[in-house]
């Protein structure tokens, strides 16, 4: 099985945005199977023992004492910025934020390949604190890669439905872009839908989790569905040195 059409994302975008979202209609049951269909060489393994991040904004506090020889009594002096302990680290299992692939309530765990790229994705400011944690994976896991066609040519248009394989490509093209694109505070949490639909559809298959590439980093996000994927094995804070913005014109219309 393969995609209907060039446009089979956007057709399935409208319906879960507009039109049916919890009861799916036949269009949109058919746009997941042939994700499955089509996914080929998507799969990626990753080992027990692999190393990814995570970042938070925020830190805890470390309290400094001195021991008072006459008192004999530890005296507390200051605060200091710390990590924030390891559990602190893991979404909350009874009251996960909504995100890119998960409904509100349905924790997932959002890690990096790297800590630069976890970092990037909480959109620190200067002068902020973060949590960064070291975290190493449980156990063999198989995920979905949604970075494949990420950035290219996302722009595509046809007149009529060009050959199956330049279908392929083309949706696949969009879904990519669409795990990736930034979002905005003021964007509606509708505009999740898609994406959340997508990756519960890939995890009643049975994967682990998905991959998608970072746009705010060099790096990639991992999504685990399994909160006891990955380990916390250390946290260290760091602060934000310098932030880089790059900007384009609008167009008017």
């Amino acid at each position: 099985m393969s995609f209907k059409s060039w446009r089979s994302y956007l057709i399935f975008k409208n319906s879960v945005d507009t039109k049916h979202r919890y009861i799916l209609d036949e269009e949109s049951k058919e746009f997941l199977n042939s994700i499955i269909e089509t996914c080929g060489d998507r799969e990626r393994p990753l080992k027990a023992g692999s190393v990814v991040w995570r970042a938070q904004n925020g830190h805890s506090w470390r309290p400094y004492y001195q021991h008072d020889p006459e008192t004999e009594e530890d005296i507390h002096i200051d605060d200091f910025p710390a990590p924030f302990p390891k559990a602190r680290m893991k979404p909350l299992v009874d009251s996960a934020a909504e995100g890119r692939a998960n409904s509100k309530g349905i924790p997932c765990l959002y890690v990096a390949t790297d800590k630069e790229t976890a970092m990037s994705e909480v959109r620190p400011w200067l002068g902020a604190i973060l949590s960064v944690g070291q975290l190493r994976l449980t156990r063999d896991l198989r995920v979905l890669d949604f970075s494949v066609e990420q950035g290219k040519d996302n722009l595509h248009l046809y007149f009529q439905e060009p050959a199956p394989e330049e279908i392929v490509r083309a949706v696949w093209s969009d879904i990519d872009n669409a795990f990736s694109k930034p979002t905005k505070a003021s964007d509606l949490k509708s505009e999740y839908a898609p994406t959340q639909i997508i990756s519960e559809f890939i995890k009643s298959k049975g994967y682990d989790g998905i991959a998608y590439k970072s746009a705010l980093a060099g790096g990639h996000n991992i999504c685990l569905f399994d909160l006891e994927a990955a380990e916390v094995v250390n946290c260290a804070i760091y602060e934000p040195t310098k932030i880089i913005f790059d900007f384009k014109r609008i167009e008017e219309h």
